[in-house]
């Protein structure tokens, strides 16, 4: 069901892993931004927007991350797009001849059957340096940053101030780093994403975040932001976050403190592999 969170911007979401798809109104047609995770859920989201003669201009995807590639053939052919290291993480994976069984390994039991991946990571790669989504409707400004997973951007409908953050500034989940590599710190580069989000934040009115709560309020998105950066903080100094999210928002939740300790025990040996630097 979409539900209206500022004008011109609706908001439809999947239960599972609470993830919020935004759907901003133009002038012939809807920006949908990160489609859903379901067949099932994807088709109603069609279907609401059929229902509100809205048929869909163009589409975004926040990241490359499979949970935000998805598509459904009852949103048409419009454009779907994304940062261009965004597309290109996802051209060089379906160009493995065993892309799908890879991605079908990384589903969520419970819903690989109603996943449809014949549309996956379809995504047309923006240029770099790109400001402005491509289409016929309000200014959706391009924040792209190094968080999270490769070209990771976030939108800001500049008009009514929403800010779709893709996999940041979440309420259910402690920040989720990319690999610990010889070559980057997923630390340092999600810091990063956290200072290009706060350079807009004071323009937010109503936060948008890939998985959990819509919160209305510039003060609400400095809030996460400083709980993103204390988690990051004491991650990096090796001591225990004091963050609610490691023990799970609810009941059924508890598995996001295994994502905390994995993140740890990677940091741990990523900075035993650079002497105890980091």
């Amino acid at each position: 069901m979409l539900t209206e969170v500022a004008d011109g911007v609706l908001v439809h979401r999947s239960e599972l892993l609470r993830n919020n798809s935004v759907v901003v109104r133009g002038r012939d047609g809807v920006l949908v931004v990160d489609a859903g995770i379901t067949g099932a859920e994807m088709a109603c989201l069609a279907n609401d927007l059929n229902s509100l003669a809205l048929p869909v201009a163009a589409g975004f995807s926040t990241h490359p991350d499979w949970d935000h590639v998805l598509w459904h053939p009852e949103l048409g052919e419009a454009p779907r797009y994304g940062t261009a290291r965004c597309a290109a993480d996802l051209q060089a994976l379906r160009s493995a001849a065993d892309w799908r069984a890879r991605v079908t390994e990384g589903l969520p039991p419970e819903i690989a059957d109603d996943v449809p991946l014949d549309l996956f990571g379809l995504v047309t790669g923006l240029p770099a340096g790109t400001a402005q989504i491509p289409w016929d409707g309000p200014a959706v400004r391009v924040i792209e940053h190094p968080a999270h997973s490769p070209g990771h951007a976030a939108l800001l409908v500049e008009e009514s101030g929403v800010l779709a953050a893709g996999d940041m500034l979440s309420d259910v989940f402690v920040p989720m780093l990319g690999d610990f590599t010889d070559t980057s710190d997923p630390v340092e580069e999600y810091l990063a994403g956290l200072r290009a989000l706060e350079g807009v934040a004071d323009d937010v009115e109503v936060l948008v975040p890939g998985h959990g709560s819509a919160v209305a309020g510039a003060d609400q998105v400095h809030a996460r932001i400083d709980l993103d950066r204390a988690y990051l903080h004491a991650l990096r100094d090796g001591r225990t976050p004091d963050d609610p999210r490691i023990g799970g928002i609810e009941p059924g939740w508890e598995w996001v403190g295994a994502i905390h300790e994995g993140q740890a025990a990677g940091f741990a040996r990523w900075r035993g592999r650079r002497g105890g630097a980091g």
